[in-house]
């Protein structure tokens, strides 16, 4: 009979439905179980009555365990009912049943938290098997009755075209039976998938307002640090990321935002930026409890920061909740090192465990003391604290505001002299004679050191003898291992020539301390034309009443000797000083050479003596005089 025929004779085998060849032992093991599940079935909804039977009996599991077990049972009083079909493949929905069962079950048992959204899917993925399962068996056994007949696979492919919809029609079910199943099916996937979705993304974005969590592996692989905050302001949080991830060799770390709040419009927006949205995890939490903790995984964390919290009026009511916090943290990882950010200086006492406590109020007002005493100090300081460029205000049509924005990129760096270039070959000079020399060359202030085991000395002037190991603090825009600066003076010694001075030690101290307070000192000075005329005349006279034999010649004048900071290949980050300076870099090493002499002159006769501190009076004041006309 051709397809056309067919199905205008359509001839369903009701045999090949109802009846299946089951050997008697397959019966016999069907049966055993069979009745195994229906007595348990029973025993368990007796056991969970609660005075209503019909809310126990008309449940969905007990609908379809009666419809799988109780045939099973009646076969057994007439032999030709063991043939009988009976879909045992609707077992798979109370398999799932017993899988969800299980798993929550198990988590009870070892105390462990299951993820909401993992259950969630656990549930969907369950419930699309079921459906696929129960297609295919069920249109491979209908077809039995057909003209077509399919086998598992291509029942398969027919359920997986017919439910993403593309509809092939390569196969197709020949007879009502198989079509009303498949109607039914669509109609429960319709219904059952929905559902079933629906709870999955309302936990997918409720867990997306809480934040993610920190995975164990990654932090076993990576190195990451947690953020404790109260309420996540932007700017509080921009400065943060700002500051922590300009230094090097934190570029690799992970940031993980702690926070009980959640996420307003504008920090959403922050850590949607591709700069901060591979490295800043936002996780709603508390960290008072110890599951947010675990979510964050402080025990690896490298380390913690407890920043203040500002939604406080109250400021001692802010550090009361930081010291819980911090706590807190310290009762969960006692090894996880501290960083504590409170108001008030007497409440310091209480996280003295932590690695450092950075107290506001101190810290504020001793940054206003001292500016009474040294005006510009809290400008100085906040711009050295706060990363920047050097590209603030570079469009303005002011003069000063290009020049603050210039210098507001100055940063205080650190490297050993022995590895750096700038300083390195000043071993065994002063403080003083290095900080003045890399000034005028490199552009870098040097304002302090730290010898090896000791404590840093603030411009300890020249008493400090610079040694190999020592660690030199230096202000510049960039660090020296990114720089690339040239030479202010590259041939300073042809510039000195001519011109004698008289050194004595009365006249040395201040020499010192003039060289002292250039060399910790900023200058930016631009297009800075040397005088050499006015001091060459005064260097002259100066050296024709002191008739000595050593002589310098100061700088010549004309364009050749000009200096100006554009005119390099690349700035620096501090402009050189002056080339008239280097009058007195010729005095401090003509000063050194001749040390030996002005000692040998204190030990003569008191009244040659008297003659000579008259003479050295006298002689610094023709210095002065020199340097004031210059």
């Amino acid at each position: 009979m051709s397809a056309e025929d067919y199905q205008n004779n359509t001839v369903i085998n009701w045999a090949a439905i109802l009846c299946v060849d089951r050997t008697d032992v397959l019966w016999g093991i069907q049966v055993t179980m069979a009745a195994i599940s229906l007595v348990e079935t029973l025993l368990v909804t007796y056991l969970s009555y609660k005075g209503n039977i019909l809310q126990q009996i008309i449940t969905f599991d007990f609908i379809v365990e009666a419809f799988t077990t109780v045939p099973f049972i009646v076969t057994l009083t007439d032999k030709r009912f063991r043939h009988l079909f009976i879909p045992v493949f609707l077992n798979c929905w109370l398999a799932k049943s017993a899988l969800e069962n299980m798993f929550n079950d198990l988590h009870r048992a070892l105390q462990k938290v299951q993820s909401a959204l993992s259950h969630q899917l656990m549930i969907l993925c369950a419930t699309l098997f079921c459906v696929f399962f129960t297609s295919v068996c069920g249109i491979e056994h209908l077809q039995r009755g057909g003209r077509v007949h399919l086998d598992l696979f291509q029942s398969f492919y027919y359920v997986i075209v017919t439910f993403s919809t593309v509809g092939y029609g390569d196969y197709v079910p020949d007879i009502w039976p198989s079509q009303l199943f498949m109607i039914v099916m669509i109609c429960v996937t319709l219904v059952v998938l929905p559902a079933q979705l629906e709870q999955l993304v309302f936990t997918f974005m409720e867990r997306q307002k809480q934040g993610g969590t920190y995975s164990r592996h990654r932090a076993l692989n990576e190195k990451h640090v947690v953020v404790c905050t109260t309420y996540l302001h932007a700017d509080v949080v921009m400065d943060f990321l700002n500051e922590f991830y300009a230094h090097p060799m934190l570029q690799d770390y992970f940031v993980v935002l702690l926070s009980p709040c959640e996420l307003d419009p504008t920090m959403r927006m922050i850590l949607q930026v591709p700069l901060w949205a591979q490295r800043v995890i936002y996780v709603q939490g508390s960290a008072l409890k110890d599951a947010d903790l675990t979510r964050v995984r402080l025990a690896e964390a490298e380390a913690c920061f407890i920043l203040a919290a500002r939604n406080y009026a109250d400021r001692t009511a802010a550090d009361q909740h930081t010291i819980l916090r911090s706590w807190a943290v310290k009762d969960f990882a006692p090894d996880c090192p501290q960083y504590v950010q409170v108001f008030r200086p007497e409440n310091k006492v209480h996280v003295k465990f932590a690695e450092h406590v950075v107290c506001e109020d101190e810290f504020k007002y001793a940054l206003l003391a001292n500016n009474c005493v040294c005006p510009g100090l809290s400008t100085l300081v906040t711009l050295l604290l706060h990363t920047s460029r050097g590209q603030e205000g570079q469009s303005s049509s002011e003069e000063w505001q290009r020049l603050y924005g210039k210098c507001s990129g100055n940063e205080i760096y650190h490297i050993c002299m022995k590895d750096s270039n700038f300083f390195g070959e000043y071993e065994g000079k002063s403080f003083t004679y290095a900080s003045f020399h890399a000034h005028r060359k490199y552009g870098v202030a040097l304002v302090a050191v730290q010898p090896e085991g000791k404590r840093i000395l603030l411009n300890p002037g020249p008493h400090h003898i610079m040694r190999k190991g020592d660690i030199c603090f230096y202000m510049s825009i960039t660090k020296e291992e990114n720089s690339a600066f040239i030479l202010a003076h590259p041939n300073p010694d042809k510039e000195m020539r001519g011109a004698s001075i008289r050194l004595h030690r009365t006249g040395s101290s201040r020499i010192t301390t003039t060289l002292g307070s250039t060399g910790t000192v900023a200058l930016e000075l631009q297009h800075t034309r040397s005088r050499s005329s006015s001091l060459a005349a005064g260097g002259g006279e100066h050296a024709a009443g002191t008739g000595v034999k050593n002589r310098l010649q100061l700088p010549r004048d004309g364009a050749a000797h000009r200096l100006s900071v554009q005119s390099m290949s690349r700035r620096p980050s501090i402009a050189p000083v002056p080339a008239v300076l280097d009058v007195l870099d010729a005095i401090r090493m003509q000063f050194e050479e001749n040390r030996a002499e002005a000692d040998a002159d204190e030990q003569t006769a008191d009244d040659g003596g008297k003659d000579d501190d008259n003479c050295s009076v006298c002689s610094d004041s023709t210095w002065h005089d020199d340097m004031m006309s210059a």
